[in-house]
């Protein structure tokens, strides 16, 4: 019998992860697992589950959102545990699912798991924290973590969109330097995304074929703070057609940057509350967890 640790964030999305408890473990059941429950009940709670109980177990799954995944990813790697994780995504908007094709129904996620294989993938480190597929700043950002849970479970993805746009008319930009290997960029800038994904804050979306997730390498997608009406109206074409080669956005790839901003500025990391900061260094944990799916 192999042994599986399912952590639950029982208050995710439309709290259907909750509501399927019983089939999800039925399907861990039949594939030969002994499936152990732990349900978070505050921030950090998936954290210490991990560190717990993770080096007595076959495979790790959570079950939540964006924001659970992150607590589980960072779990392991403070830990050093190479246990295979499984995601099953019960949030609202789940970029870092949507990325991957994984399915929405949370029994089929659970399946997906029990039938997939092993996929290594990158994971990004700012400062002392770790991000599984974005951390950014400006436009947006806000969005993720202050729409409350109530407005989320009703509108979903909907709620994302509807808070981004409320926040474009208030939002002042910042004057960014950006380190990296070979070049700086400065400017004043709306919004910033360092990230692995195709989807950031269910309001952007990246060519999937401009993006791998296990490469060892970052896209870095930057918007410029408009200076008049005709460049505002850019912006809005640019990210609405995802053509990314217009003068107000920049799109390239690193594996490393140093991002300074005067004065500091809040970030989001994986849709969730970080710090401000005023200087920071974010790398890329080339291939540092094992998802199945």
């Amino acid at each position: 019998m192999k042994h599986l640790l399912l952590i639950l964030n029982p208050a995710a999305g439309m709290k259907k992860a909750s509501k399927a408890l019983s089939d999800i473990i039925a399907v861990f059941n039949r594939a030969q697992y002994d499936t152990h429950v732990y349900v978070t009940a505050c921030q950090g709670d998936a954290i210490k589950a991990v560190q717990r109980w993770g080096s007595k177990m076959d495979l790790i799954v959570c079950a939540g959102g964006d924001g659970t995944l992150n607590e589980t990813v960072t779990g392991l790697i403070d830990t050093g545990l190479q246990v295979p994780l499984g995601y099953i995504p019960a949030g609202s908007t789940n970029d870092f699912a949507s990325s991957l094709h994984l399915s929405g129904n949370v029994v089929e996620a659970a399946k997906q798991i029990v039938n997939g294989t092993s996929h290594s993938y990158d994971v990004g480190k700012f400062g002392d924290r770790y991000f599984a597929y974005v951390a950014s700043f400006g436009a947006f950002t806000k969005a993720s973590y202050s729409t409350p849970q109530n407005v989320k479970n009703a509108l979903g993805h909907l709620a994302y969109i509807l808070e981004g746009i409320q926040e474009l008319s208030t939002l002042r930009k910042a004057h960014i330097q950006i380190q990296l290997e070979n070049k700086v960029l400065e400017d004043d800038y709306l919004f910033g995304a360092i990230c692995n994904s195709t989807s950031i804050g269910g309001v952007l979306t990246l060519d999937p074929s401009l993006v791998d997730m296990g490469d060892g390498q970052f896209e870095l997608l930057l918007l410029r703070a408009p200076r008049d009406i005709m460049e505002l109206h850019e912006c809005v074409v640019a990210l609405q057609t995802q053509k990314y080669n217009c003068r107000m956005l920049t799109f390239l790839s690193t594996n490393a940057l140093t991002v300074t901003a005067t004065p500091a500025i809040p970030w989001s990391l994986d849709g969730e509350k970080a710090d401000k900061v005023d200087t920071i260094y974010i790398e890329n944990l080339h291939q540092k967890i094992r998802l199945v799916h």
